[in-house]
């Protein structure tokens, strides 16, 4: 299996990764979002996406997303060929194009939304946590991507808060490993106890007795 960053030159590829969406879509029987070729390529020629072959044949893709000034970064559109699914194959371009996302932006918190449950298990594995919608971006432009998922009217209906999809999200500020200080007068050598002095035995005056 080839893993890799996309190219411009990857455009080739655009137009079948998209009939994969559309059969994915009726595969499963839940939303996902329309992706158009044209998109496909603009995000393959900025190099913010991920390719995989297996035996010299297109395997798989996915695509990075940056919104609010960058602050935010979702791993988008993940898709494998049918024929080869429950091989790793997502796995694995799921783990590229976090590291992806990571190197290019490692200030972003990198969040997705899904229905698919073995997505949700390997962004488990990644890092990532069950979040509500109001922790993930509140751009416009990502929301807008829900229009063309036939769940669009429930998302709003529940005035974006929730809907079919669970929301992840990845806060690379909470996976920072907090270091404890040591209290050192805690930790300081006790003081041991001298050698104690044994009292003697007052002497007994015979004379006096």
């Amino acid at each position: 299996m080839e893993i890799r960053v996309a190219t411009a030159e990857d455009a080739i590829y655009a137009d079948a990764l998209c009939q994969w969406y559309i059969e994915s879509a009726k595969q499963r029987g839940t939303g996902i979002a329309k992706r158009e070729p044209a998109y496909v390529a603009k995000k393959m020629a900025s190099g913010d996406g991920i390719l995989a072959f297996v035996d010299g044949e297109l395997a798989g893709f996915c695509y990075i997303e940056t919104f609010d000034d960058k602050s935010f970064v979702v791993n988008s559109g993940l898709v494998v060929n049918a024929d080869i699914r429950k091989h790793g194959v997502g796995r694995a371009i799921k783990q590229a194009v976090f590291d992806l996302s990571r190197t290019k932006y490692p200030q972003a918190k990198i969040f997705g939304i899904t229905t698919s449950l073995a997505v949700m298990k390997i962004n488990t594995d990644l890092g990532y946590e069950p979040v509500t919608f109001s922790e993930l971006t509140q751009s416009e432009d990502f929301w807008k991507g829900c229009k063309s998922c036939k769940n669009y009217g429930i998302l709003m209906e529940n005035e974006r808060k929730m809907c079919l999809c669970t929301g992840m999200l990845f806060d690379a500020a909470d996976k920072l490993v907090q270091v404890q200080v040591p209290d050192f007068a805690a930790l300081a050598t006790p003081v041991l106890p001298g050698p104690q002095t044994v009292a003697s035995e007052p002497k007994i005056d015979s004379a006096s007795s």
